[in-house]
């Protein structure tokens, strides 16, 4: 009897493993420079922006630094004029090589104009003269107990500081009075719906926004959402390009429009890049590459570790101690 129900305890755990479904595409090429190489530590924790590697360098758009961050900080930003944004996610921020003490921890920042913008780990919005040491405006929401790790930092947008809550809410600040313009309400209806992606398409005066579950457009005229499991979103001029859980990759308009989009059968994206075309990393070992029209694709082999920790910024990808440069 007991030899029979470990024989049956076998065949189900079989049968369960037997049945995950893994991407699998019909050809693949090798055809691609990727130019490998090596970032000396592997990433510790990451956002949309930069990365904090082992051994306390950080990433950012200008690539691997040549300092470190004090024991205990991590990487959030960068100022306009270079200087690294960090914090130590207890009570102290870092601009450039100044800390400056907290009485509540930080986990998004922005710097512009001598004006600090803060999101702090309870969902207050704050901002701070670092002249003065002032702070100029602050708004208490409701504390969000589980967010995405992915979480936006504020953003500086002409007169107006756009601040991305941990529960799925933008505030609009005036930075001539410092006075909340707007209160707009993303994604109010799931339990993790901090902002991933706050990003501005200039020309267009429209503002997109992300969630896990949600993508907004903000113009002027209107305000347009639509559903979306989002694993990854990237902005590239007037286009967005966005990643599913599902496997599809969406090109929208501004205005949210769907302009292409293709699925891949049980495909899990990584990361999204965009260069002159897009990229998306999938779990079991390949590079996607789609032209802008997304009426050609080529899928690459691409080994590596899909445990690691991965970001894209620009035409690099990081993961684990490696980066390579995209053509």
């Amino acid at each position: 009897m007991k030899s029979i129900l470990i024989s049956t305890l076998a065949l189900v755990l079989f049968t369960a493993c037997s049945g995950k479904k893994y991407y699998e595409p019909k050809e693949t090429s090798s055809n691609i420079e990727l130019n490998e190489s090596s970032i000396g530590s592997s990433i510790k924790s990451f956002n949309k922006v930069g990365a904090t590697l082992e051994d306390n360098k950080f990433i950012t758009k200008s690539g691997v630094s040549k300092v470190e961050l004090p024991e205990g900080f991590e990487f959030l930003n960068t100022t306009e004029d270079g200087k690294v944004i960090a914090t130590n996610y207890i009570d102290k921020i870092l601009i450039g090589n100044e800390q400056k003490p907290m009485k509540d921890p930080i986990v998004a920042a922005s710097v512009k104009d001598n004006k600090l913008a803060i999101v702090h780990s309870n969902n207050t919005m704050e901002l701070i003269d670092l002249n003065t040491n002032k702070t100029l405006f602050k708004e208490y929401l409701p504390i969000s107990l589980a967010n995405d790790t992915r979480i936006a930092n504020p953003l500086f947008f002409g007169n107006l500081i756009l601040f991305p809550t941990l529960n799925g809410r933008v505030l609009i600040v005036s930075s001539t009075n410092n006075e909340q313009i707007k209160n707009i309400a993303v994604d109010h209806e799931h339990e993790i719906n901090n902002i991933i992606e706050l990003s501005v398409i200039e020309n267009e005066q429209t503002l997109i926004v992300a969630s896990s579950n949600k993508i907004v457009s903000i113009s002027p005229k209107e305000i347009l959402s639509k559903n979306y499991r989002i694993r990854d979103v990237v902005v590239s001029g007037k286009d967005i390009y966005i990643a599913t859980i599902d496997g599809q990759l969406i090109k929208l308009s501004s205005s949210l429009q769907e302009q292409a989009k293709k699925k891949y059968k049980y495909a899990k994206f990584h990361a999204l890049a965009f260069t002159n075309s897009l990229y998306a990393v999938e779990s079991q070992g390949f590079l996607i590459n789609i032209n802008k029209d997304f009426t050609k694709d080529t899928v690459y082999d691409f080994s590596f570790d899909n445990e690691e920790r991965m970001l894209s910024i620009g035409n690099n990808i990081y993961f684990g101690s490696s980066k390579i440069l995209l053509p």
